[in-house]
């Protein structure tokens, strides 16, 4: 048996979608009952492959009870490695170690081309600095994906801004990042209207078996009906600033840029914080004239001078 021809097919029955025997048979140059016996041989290596009867059956690869060796070319490898090193770093509870622990196991099996590849990207990537971000659970945001995909209802304890901590039945419509915290958005029971949770708030959560009635979406792009819904009901601020750096400089997700010429750009963003929009500006390590919010700029002063005490005078202590 061709190990290549093996790797090939699995390489095939690996992409979202139904093989007939004779695509496979043509695809690697091969007769079906050549296929047959390769789909057997992956079988026997742990693979689980279905296959539906029929002149319109063909071949698929399902969910197993364990996981078998997965076929990745060189892209996928390097992205799946950055993103294990990108994960150890989130803000979600308990997954940072296990992130380091399939990151090692990969880096274990690649190539050395591909390892030095994944190390010379990490390299050049500099971090923001960390902030005090709430914490998720990841079993949260599994049991929480999982009644999404499988539009499942789902039940769950929810502490408000009013601090009263209630019980809500909801039908989970997306999950979504924004800012520094992951959100549910979903349809509630009681309200009979379409909610916004912060996960890091969501206790005894549960699902309940029960699917969902199918109902038209508050909009087709969750995460900018996310985005919207929170700037309307939180205080936020937009900020106007002219970065004295080129637009290629900025670091992506800060907000809307664009270049003013070659040297300058305007970076366009929101804040929930006057404290949070001068930790962006300053991390960004150019200098930057702000023209909105009118707040920010005594606020940076301020901040300033309270830098300009900690760090004292050359040669004596800061008081």
């Amino acid at each position: 048996m061709s190990e290549s021809r093996l790797l090939s097919l699995l390489s095939l029955l690996q992409t979202p979608r139904e093989w007939s025997g004779g695509e496979l048979a043509e695809r690697l140059g091969v007769s079906r009952r050549t296929i047959r016996r390769d789909i057997e041989r992956l079988r026997d290596l742990g693979y689980p492959v279905e296959a539906s009867m029929g002149a319109d059956g063909g071949y698929r690869l399902v969910a197993g009870r364990a996981i078998p060796p997965l076929l990745l070319d060189d892209e996928e490898a390097v992205a799946i490695a950055v993103g294990l090193a990108t994960a150890a770093r989130h803000p979600v509870q308990g997954i940072e170690e296990a992130s380091v622990r399939a990151l090692a196991k990969l880096e274990q099996v690649l190539p050395s081309r591909l390892r030095h590849r994944v190390r010379s990207l990490g390299g050049a990537t500099v971090p923001l600095p960390a902030v005090e971000t709430p914490e998720v659970d990841p079993e949260q945001l599994t049991t929480l994906g999982t009644a999404v995909a499988n539009r499942e209802r789902v039940r769950f304890a929810y502490r408000a801004n009013d601090g009263v901590t209630r019980t809500r039945l909801v039908d989970p419509h997306r999950l979504v990042v924004a800012g520094r915290r992951w959100y549910l958005l979903g349809h509630d029971h009681e309200r009979d209207d379409w909610r916004i949770y912060r996960i890091d708030r969501i206790t005894d959560l549960r699902a309940t078996g029960a699917r969902i009635v199918p109902r038209e979406p508050p909009a087709e792009d969750a995460a900018a009906y996310v985005r919207d819904k929170l700037y309307s009901t939180v205080p936020t601020y937009e900020a106007v600033v002219t970065l004295h750096t080129p637009v290629t400089e900025v670091i992506r997700g800060m907000g809307e840029v664009t270049p003013v010429d070659e040297r300058t750009c305007r970076l366009h963003m929101h804040g929930d914080t006057l404290d949070w929009l001068a930790f962006r500006l300053l991390a960004l390590g150019c200098e930057f004239e702000v023209h909105e919010p009118p707040e920010l700029v005594p606020h940076l002063r301020a901040l300033s001078a309270r830098l300009s005490r900690a760090a004292g005078r050359p040669g004596t202590p800061a008081p």
